[in-house]
């Protein structure tokens, strides 16, 4: 007789659904895992014969084969161990071969049996569910599952309370869907003072899910603006709660199993590697830019990032997804992200104070930015300079405009956005994402401004890209004051968003 036992491997947030099949046959006493098990899965012979000897069982003195099939498909992860535990308590008649037939299962044990939690509970419930079977999963990772509307989830700490279960004497209640309290403070734009042109870019930005960056010295703001702009961003809604909590739950960053309602923010340090952005590694995992989906990828000091990482970015800004391409694996992760960024406009950070900069200006300027290619740059939607204001000035100056209001409008803003997406049947849901043909249908300025954008666009001499990005914002523009209609003061703005220090400077030189 061969056990059979549903189970899933992963590519990306894609699940490969994988056949445990268990035999035990008269031979010499082995115990042998085949079908492209990596190291973690040829380990789990040991930690399931542990299990099953703190349950009071002993494995026959008999030939014990579990194949993974299909067998060209690398098995990776600990999470093979519970459903091979069940394939070999199927052969001994501990467990119901027809009960079990209709359960996903996976999950890692410990010597004594209890059940840890695992990666990528999320979207193996998900597949359990479009297969029309139930799951299988730790207790700790239950109220996960539970987030994929899975009508029956089996969710125990231990692989005894599993058996109970299936023998009548113990009943696994259905985990319930929870999502974890952040009780995160994020800075109140009310805190920063002066600095009128990037707040209100800042909220722009926002409204429309814009690419960003700021150009300015050193303490002029430029990380505390980007920290407010969590605070002034609508939550997840249901759909984008699942899409970025996939990825988050094959990168093992749910805690406590319970999901998040706030965008993402990623931060990481100028140091960060292709891999720790991109994704990578030698199982393929999300990098920042996935981790960053529905929310927001801040890169301060942009230009001391290496350049092979910043050039990474080009293609998933534009697709909303990253291949990662290894010997070993070929994976797709959703990187639909807005990217936030801040720099200095020299290696000093003076260029603009004849007293404090360095001997070399404004050339230091040219080769500093210069870190920085065209076609990057080409990818920000609005470009600001944000100028140092004085200590006194900002010590006499009153509290700016609180979060809380500008995150209402932002959250109108967006409201009718998805109400103009919805109502044309667009797979979109912020500005950011319109182009092409519908992009020209949506976004209509009157003659004035259709006029202003035509001189703009041969003096600037904005490409098709720069041409694009200027209508997203003022259309952007246009729904944060809720006007229909895109009008020449909307264009203007815009346009004061491309017509920044980094290309006065390189000019200039």
């Amino acid at each position: 007789m061969v056990a059979h036992v549903r189970t899933v491997a992963f590519e990306g947030i894609n699940v490969t659904p994988i056949d445990v099949q268990v035999q035990m046959a008269s031979g010499l006493p082995t115990f042998a895992i085949v079908g492209l098990p990596d190291k973690a899965v040829g380990e789990s012979k040991e930690r399931v014969r542990a299990a099953v000897h703190a349950l009071g069982l002993s494995l026959p003195a008999k030939r014990i084969i579990v194949n993974l099939a299909p067998a060209d498909i690398l098995k990776e992860g600990s999470h093979f161990d519970l459903p091979i535990a069940i394939g070999l308590l199927i052969s001994m008649g501990v467990l119901p071969q027809d009960e079990i037939a209709n359960f996903v299962a996976l999950g890692e044990l410990s010597l004594d049996g209890a059940l840890l939690p695992i990666n990528g509970v999320l979207p193996s419930a998900i597949h359990a569910m479009e297969e029309d079977k139930g799951l299988i999963c730790p207790q700790s990772n239950g109220g996960e599952a539970a987030w994929s509307g899975l009508d029956s989830i089996l969710a125990p700490s231990s692989l005894l309370a599993l058996i109970n279960h299936f023998k009548g004497t113990q009943v696994l209640s259905q985990p319930e869907a929870e999502t974890r309290d952040d009780y995160t403070r994020y800075t109140d734009m009310r805190e920063i003072r002066g600095q009128l042109t990037a707040r209100r870019a800042l909220e722009v930005a926002a409204g429309g899910g814009h690419n960003l960056l700021m150009i300015g010295p050193p303490g002029a703001g430029k990380s505390m603006l980007a920290s407010c702009l969590p605070g002034i961003l609508p939550q997840l809604d249901a759909g984008e709660i699942l899409e970025a909590s996939m990825v988050a739950s094959i990168a093992g960053k749910l805690e406590g199993g319970r999901l998040s309602k706030n965008r993402p923010f990623r931060d990481p340090h100028h140091s960060a590697s292709m891999a720790a952005m991109v994704g990578g590694g030698k199982r393929a995992l999300p990098g920042e830019i996935s981790l960053a989906h529905h929310g927001v990828l801040f890169l301060d000091e942009l230009p001391e990032f290496p350049r092979g990482v910043l050039e990474s970015l080009r293609q998933p800004l534009e697709s909303g997804k990253v291949s990662v391409a290894r010997a070993a694996a070929h994976v797709t992760y959703p990187a639909r992200f807005q990217l936030i960024a801040a720099m200095n406009p020299c290696r000093c950070g003076y260029l603009s104070d004849v007293e404090r900069a360095c001997n070399k200006a404004p050339r230091c300027a040219v080769d500093y930015q210069s870190r920085i290619s065209g076609p990057l740059f080409d990818r920000f939607d609005m470009a600001i300079d944000v100028p140092e204001v004085a200590t006194l000035d900002m010590l006499g100056s009153e509290a700016g405009e609180p979060s809380a209001n500008v995150a209402e409008r932002v959250a109108n803003a967006r409201d009718r956005q998805k109400t103009r997406f919805r109502q044309r049947g667009l797979p979109y849901r912020i500005n950011a994402e319109l182009f092409g043909e519908e992009l020209r249908n949506l976004v209509t300025p009157d003659a004035k401004g259709k006029k202003l954008l035509e001189d703009a666009t041969e003096k600037l001499r904005l490409s098709m890209r720069g041409y694009t990005r200027v209508l997203r914002v003022a259309r952007t523009i246009a729904d944060l004051e809720g006007s229909d209609d895109v009008s020449q003061t909307h264009i203007g703005e815009a346009l004061s968003y491309r017509q920044m220090q980094f290309g006065r400077v390189l000019e200039e030189a």
